[in-house]
């Protein structure tokens, strides 16, 4: 129910809210354990992944051993991502545009914590953006995280990356056999001065811990027995580091001996043991917060009580801050050190690049430089190993690992996209009578507000909001089903193909060809047929005709059905829309069909989900996802699956818009394979002759100013002379606001689209209130062999339209 969610803006907290002026935020500590995640096919439920929340970053992989391991299947900055929670069902969504994630937590006190530490998170990081509050640290030590959280690539020109976290312990950069480098390290050794004063600092900061320590110790002795708010224990749940994982029995006693999960208090050495008693389960019964109200103990102990606010308090707060100002100040003049002895490594380091390249070091010595290049890059290394270890399913909706193609894939669709571009080039065809071009430009849709239209329907049907016309292209959806079929001469193809196992590599393409336009078309969108709204194209000079028709408006479903002499065509489908914050998923339902007489074949195969990314930024683009199964239902012989790959996190521009598929017998076994990119073409490699068989026509002139329409699509909602008597009232190119909009008239379609939409209401409640139902004129609603509801064709439309003629028949007017 859209009622039931809430996006979340802004962390509420009591402690961003007191009366004192606010202070530096305290950076949010770590938080990770178990959430159930959506797989990457929609409507195949939910699978357990481990959560790690740090620094802003929400990573996730099968378990926590990958997490440690460096297999990271996700990953995802809160900071620009919107988050949408769902309090009945304990879900979060967050969309940064291009990734999604769609999460939900077992219970309702670990979805509390989830949602205060990502606000938490959120706010951290946009508050150290915006006011530069760390402006003193900038230059002070960056902390490298483990192999698991590191950087693909280090950056050997960024201070403070020489020394990492890494599980191996610190590296011990070999010595060259090269005598001459040698002597410039060993140089560089003796005329070091820094080590001492390094010592120094770092025993004045030992110092300064054990005063932090004495200070923690006595606040200890004022927090016990003060009361603990709602507030309270959200700032306590937002700074302490946490682990949700619910620890097993045999290992109680090593339950958090994880050194991520100590706090950030137990770092610095203070003896917080036992504090957490006096944050018992009844001092959280009686919070005022009603979700934690039986928080589990596992999580409690990890819980230190909240920072009291008396006096005294407030005097020892300060002191502790002096303290640790020393603390920071001790180990920046130690970086700063650190730095300048490891610019005096890189420069011998460079010294002995120029000595290698004219004399290779010998084998089992390597330089200096490339140990630095190993060990800075391990951790990338380490990523991309686990790629084929792991499944890869970051992005949007992540899946199961059995969705992926086989191993090997990306050298296959190297080959593949290789060989399609070796193909000869498919042109435009020759002129047909028919227009090439519209009448007016594509309109400047910047100053439409579509972040107030989309932010008021998160998680919302958009088939049921009303956008305004400047968003919409001049052709509606009934047209876009006839759009798939502009390369229609595949089936044409395929009915003269004898072997099955090649009908179906045929058809197979001609299921994919029908996405290819879509990778021009992520501006503006098709307009929503009216209920009852036809459309109708007759094609000789492609061989076939079809019809559509708008049979139902909630839920909304296009029916359609086209007819040649080598094939039949038809599907009926329903559209979801759903904005996720920066993305729009449009998820298809319904089956299409094709039959080809000559063979007796019916194929069926399903539809993949397409995502626009960045819906809100001019840099938005498409992709589609998911598997397609295509099936002869009148022969067993051989089945296809063919799977639109998902962008991986960590994959290149190169490898967007991947397809792969299989054709299989009764066995199983794989009789042949094709590939390549639903926008670029496809080839098969183990026909008798390898051959590339769809690669999509080239785009007409200065089509980005014609709604990046193809050649075919610019013909769809084309008005001739000799079509206009001929065309119901209820065609789609009768349609005034798409003709306005067609025309250039953009307000005018704008004023005209609500006052179609205000008849088409008024209809609807005239029908209501007689008890009627709609009734679709020129198709039928039936079962298929699985039992679906689909939408035939009754076959009365092309005989009402050569007798009497759809001028003679009454009760059609729709606008």
């Amino acid at each position: 129910n859209i009622k039931d969610w809430e996006v979340m803006d802004e962390l509420p907290l009591e402690a961003q809210t007191g009366s004192d002026p606010p202070q530096v935020m305290t950076p949010p500590g770590l938080c990770q354990g178990y959430l159930l995640k959506s797989r990457k096919w929609p409507l195949k439920g939910w699978h357990k992944r481990y959560f790690v929340l740090e620094a802003g970053i929400l990573r996730y992989s099968k378990n926590q051993h990958d997490i440690s391991r460096g297999r990271i299947q996700g990953s995802l900055d809160v900071s620009v991502a919107v988050m949408s929670i769902n309090k009945k069902t304990n879900r979060v969504d967050l969309d940064t545009g291009d990734i999604l994630y769609h999460v939900k937590a077992k219970s309702r006190e670990l979805f509390y914590i989830w949602v205060t530490k990502l606000q938490a998170h959120r706010a951290f990081k946009k508050n150290e953006a915006a006011h530069h509050i760390h402006n003193g640290f900038s230059q002070g030590p960056t902390l490298r995280p483990r192999a698991g959280f590191a950087q693909r690539n280090g950056d050997l020109s960024s201070p403070g990356l020489l020394y990492s976290g890494h599980e191996a312990g610190p590296t011990q950069v070999p010595l060259s056999t090269n005598t001459e480098v040698n002597g410039k390290v060993s140089a560089w050794l003796q005329h070091s001065q820094d080590q001492d004063s390094c010592v120094q600092e770092l025993n004045r900061c030992q110092l300064d811990v054990s005063e932090l320590s004495r200070l923690t110790q006595r606040l200890q002795a004022l927090e016990a027995g003060q009361p603990i708010t709602n507030g309270d224990l959200q700032r306590i749940i937002s700074i302490q580091n946490l682990c949700l994982e619910k620890p097993k029995k045999s290992k109680s006693c090593r339950m958090w001996g994880h050194s991520r999960t100590m706090s950030r208090v137990e770092a610095l050495g203070m003896p917080i043991r036992g504090m957490t008693k006096s944050l018992s389960s009844s001092h959280l019964s009686s919070s005022s917060a009603p979700s934690v109200s039986s928080i589990p103990d596992y999580v409690c102990s990890q819980l230190s009580p909240p920072v009291v606010v008396s006096p005294e308090g407030k005097r020892i707060q300060q002191d502790f801050c002096t303290v640790s100002l020393r603390v920071v100040a001790s180990l920046k003049t130690v970086h700063d050190s650190l730095s300048q002895e490891r610019q005096r490594l890189q420069e011998a380091s460079g010294t002995l690049t120029q000595t290698q390249s004219s004399s290779p070091p010998e084998a089992g010595a390597p330089s200096l430089c490339d140990s630095a290049e190993e060990y800075f890059d391990a951790s990338g290394h380490v990523l991309g190993a686990s790629l084929s270890e792991a499944s890869d399913e970051s992005g949007l909706s992540e899946g199961t690992s059995n969705s992926e193609p086989d191993e090997g894939r990306a050298l296959e669709t190297h080959k593949y996209r290789t060989s399609v571009s070796q193909a000869p080039s498919s042109l435009v065809s020759k002129s047909r009578g028919r227009r090439t071009t519209l009448l007016a430009h594509c309109p400047d849709n910047s100053h439409v507000g579509l972040m107030a239209i989309l932010y008021n329907n998160i998680g919302k049907d958009l088939s049921r909001v009303s956008m305004p016309a400047p968003l919409n292209e001049p052709i509606n959806l009934l047209q876009r089903l006839c759009e798939e079929l502009e390369y229609s001469d595949l089936l044409d193809t395929a009915s003269r193909t004898p072997d099955p196992y090649q009908r179906m590599v045929i058809i197979a393409a001609f299921a994919i060809s029908g996405y290819s336009t879509a990778i021009f078309r992520n501006r503006y969108k098709p307009f929503n047929p009216v209920l009852g709204e036809t459309y109708e194209c007759v094609r000789d000079d492609m061989g076939f005709r079809l019809i559509s028709e708008q049979v139902c408006h909630h839920p909304p479903i296009s029916a359609c059905h086209a007819e040649s002499e080598n094939f039949s065509f038809w599907q009926d489908q329903r559209w979801k829309n759903k904005f996720w914050g920066k993305s729009l998923e449009i998820v298809p339902t319904g089956m299409v069909n094709v039959t080809l007489p000559s063979y007796g074949d019916h194929y069926e195969w399903n539809k993949v989900v397409t995502c626009i990314h960045n819906v809100l930024s001019q840099q938005r683009y498409l992709e589609h996802y998911g598997e397609v199964t295509i099936a002869n239902l009148n022969s067993p012989v051989c089945t296809c699956k063919i799977t639109f790959v998902k962008t991986r996190y960590w994959g290149s521009d190169a490898s967007r818009n991947e397809v792969q598929g299989t054709v299989l017998d009764q066995s199983g076994s794989v009789v042949h394979r094709f590939g390549g990119l639903w926008h670029e073409g496809i080839y098969c490699d183990t026909l008798p002759t390898p051959t590339c068989i769809w690669k999509p026509n080239a785009q007409p002139k200065d089509y980005l100013l014609y709604y990046g329409f193809s050649a075919f699509a610019m013909e769809l909602n084309e008005l001739t002379p000799d079509l206009l008597p001929l065309l119901p009232p209820t065609d789609s190119r009768l349609r005034p606001d798409q003709r306005m909009l067609e025309d250039g008239l953009v307000d005018e379609s704008d004023k005209k689209k609500d006052e179609v939409e205000e008849v088409q209401r008024g209809r609807r409640k005239v029908m209501t209130k007689r008890g009627e139902d709609h009734q679709p004129r020129f198709f039928k609603k039936a079962k298929d062999s699985s039992g679906r509801d689909v939408w035939l064709t009754n076959g009365s439309y092309w005989k009402l339209r050569e007798s009497p003629g759809f001028s003679n028949v009454e009760e059609m007017a729709l606008w």
